[in-house]
């Protein structure tokens, strides 16, 4: 037990305040040092005070496990901080924080994190951000998208025709950073389809003038990107008939209020071949969702959209979708 930093600066904080809280983080060690004879309970709740009279044991013991403890707490009263987790979190950041290299203008977030955290998958905290000055860490996602003919990419490297690529390797790739960088869409684009799943990205067939991109679950910081190149264009969402696909065609529809649904009619002739048994929680929202996904709901079924995305009239029920849309923003303007 007492290998570990939490329970040395347990130790340490009794010490050198007499007194230990009980925190969440330090709860074991908080109890074992409950049912030693040198600690006694103080009159407030969830506090150990220690015993003075056998003080010289708790030294004894911190001295053992914690040969250094003094330097530590040296450097911790030079910062001005307390001798707890979170002091001690504090200290090793400032540490941390010291050795940070020159690094570019941008670097990615588990980089950024194996710099000034305990490791790269470590949050990157305010203080930790700060460490890192005008640095400014990255996602880097990247969006794979099947483009339209005639689309092209701008930067100001220069520019590429996407759909010269994609003739050669079926998909291309925008990088997060590149887009942040300043990068432009440029020729026609008659609506975006945003595809959940790959096998359904890779073998929907080809929709003249779509961008179609892949939409990976959660992961739409990234997306979120696309949006604002798009402008304008009609965006419509492709993905599972499931809990799962109803809150993620929320979570992308907070990000574009005017995102539509794909839920072809054609769909519940699917249901009996592909149908699968699933549970739709009672707290899920179902207003404002297409009846087929409400009539799922109530069979207890889903459907993944597999199926649709190979079926020979997911095409056109697509740009009847597209042309109805159309037909609504010409009427509301």
């Amino acid at each position: 037990m007492w290998d570990t930093s939490t329970s040395q600066l347990a130790l340490l904080e009794l010490l050198v305040r007499g007194v230990l809280v009980r925190r969440r983080a330090q709860d074991e060690v908080w109890r074992a040092l409950a049912e030693l004879p040198w600690t006694q309970l103080t009159r407030r709740r969830d506090e150990l005070g220690v015993v003075d009279a056998r003080r010289h044991e708790l030294v004894a013991l911190l001295a053992r496990v914690w040969p250094t403890w003094g330097e530590s707490l040296a450097a911790l009263t030079a910062l001005g901080l307390p001798p707890t987790p979170d002091g001690w979190s504090r200290y090793l950041d400032s540490e941390r924080a010291s050795r940070v290299p020159p690094v570019p203008s941008q670097v990615n977030r588990r980089t950024a994190a194996a710099l000034v955290a305990p490791h790269s998958k470590a949050t990157l905290t305010v203080r930790r951000l700060a460490a890192l000055g005008d640095v400014e860490p990255t996602h880097d996602g990247a969006v794979r998208m099947k483009p339209p003919a005639g689309l092209v990419a701008r930067t100001r490297r220069g520019e590429v025709d996407l759909s010269a690529v994609a003739a050669v390797l079926g998909e291309v790739s925008l990088p997060e950073r590149a887009m942040k960088d300043g990068l432009r869409l440029e020729g026609p684009i008659r609506a975006v389809l945003l595809v959940e799943n790959l096998g359904a990205f890779s073998d929907l067939p080809p929709l003249d003038g779509w961008l179609v991109v892949h939409v990976a679950g959660w992961d739409t910081a990234t997306v979120t990107r696309l949006f604002e190149l798009i402008g304008t264009v009609p965006v419509i969402h492709f993905g599972d008939l499931d809990p799962a696909g109803v809150r993620i065609y929320r979570h992308l529809r907070e990000r574009r209020r005017d995102l539509l649904w794909f839920v072809p009619p054609f769909a519940a002739e699917l249901i009996d071949a592909h149908g699968l048994q699933g549970v739709w929680p009672d707290e899920l929202d179902l207003q404002d969702v297409p009846e087929l996904v409400c009539e799922l709901a109530r069979r207890g079924l889903w459907l993944e959209q597999e199926p649709i995305a190979i079926d020979p009239r997911t095409p056109e029920s697509l740009e009847g979708l597209l042309a109805e849309s159309v037909r609504e923003d010409t009427a509301i303007r």
